[in-house]
């Protein structure tokens, strides 16, 4: 079991910034492949961006593509959601999630983190 712990989450006006990260308390993830996805009551959950596990490989919503920076530190077990130039379209609760690199399915997700943007 891994559990993940987002933070970083709150208001901001439209045009400015906020960082999400995640942590994995007493755990590496050094080995999965990390994702962000966010969800708007009513809707489906949506991927956001997606790191692997040697850093070296990142993808993107085109939504979100430009403005934002998703990010990993394996030694503290950490992976960062830099989001810039946010709009009230960005609102949304942020999950961060966890898969095996030879599995197309996230397995492990944190609580979520409120961002909420005001225009």
């Amino acid at each position: 079991q891994v559990q993940l712990v987002e933070s970083g989450g709150g208001l901001v006006q439209a045009g400015g910034p906020l960082r999400l990260s995640c942590a994995a308390p007493g755990r590496t993830f050094s080995m999965f492949v990390m994702g962000w996805f966010r969800q708007v009551p009513g809707k489906e959950r949506e991927f956001v961006a997606s790191i692997n596990w040697g850093g070296g490989s990142t993808d993107y919503a085109s939504s979100v593509k430009g403005r934002f920076t998703i990010s990993r530190d394996d030694a503290s077990n950490t992976v960062n959601l830099q989001m810039n130039n946010l709009n009230p379209e960005d609102t949304a609760v942020y999950y961060c999630a966890a898969r095996l690199a030879f599995s197309s399915k996230y397995v492990y997700w944190g609580q979520g983190t409120q961002v909420t943007v005001s225009s």
